[in-house]
């Protein structure tokens, strides 16, 4: 179950409703969906994928998705450092960002239009959709294991667009 965080308030929450209700006004949308599939952590994309087709198929149908793929880290992949690195710096996307955590976890850092800053601490289960152009960097700290499905309409549209703001250098560890 998720975990919002406010770094200036210090403040976390981790009741869905309120979460929920704090990231709705931002068009961002989180649920809980089932992620009890046994995977292990070196299991294949297509495996994955496979486990987890009875609740993505009828989502990218009904939402007009037209792929998904797999992000599959843990402490022993190779490169990970460069791995994380790359997510760190904020960025945008020319589509929405849909991502279905089914194993470990990983922290979204969002920096909204008010200037407002929050992280969301993502867990198995946890199904994330974030608005194209919303300012956000990804963490695999601390935990360096996470696997999540992301889900596309366009490959094209997560290439990541770097602010350069250099904000995320005042709230990354």
């Amino acid at each position: 179950m998720a975990t919002l965080y406010n770094p200036h308030t210090k403040e976390s929450i981790e009741d869905l409703k309120v979460i929920q209700n704090i990231l709705r006004p931002y068009g961002v949308m989180l649920e809980n969906w089932q992620a009890n599939a046994i995977l292990s952590k070196d299991s294949t994309q297509e495996e994955i994928l496979k486990a987890y087709a009875h609740e993505l198929q009828p989502f990218m149908e009904k939402n007009g998705f037209q792929t998904a793929d797999v992000i599959n880290v843990h402490p022993q992949t190779e490169n990970i450092l460069a791995i994380r690195e790359k997510f760190m710096k904020e960025h945008t996307h020319s589509e929405d960002e849909v991502r279905f955590f089914v194993d470990g976890e990983g922290i979204f850092w969002f920096h909204f239009d008010n200037d407002d800053v929050l992280s969301l601490t993502c867990r198995a289960g946890d199904f994330l959709s974030v608005p194209k152009n919303y300012r956000h960097w990804f963490d695999l700290h601390p935990k360096y294991n996470v696997k999540a499905i992301r889900i596309f309409s366009n490959m094209e549209g997560w290439t990541p667009n770097y602010t350069n703001s250099g904000i995320d250098k005042d709230f990354n560890p």
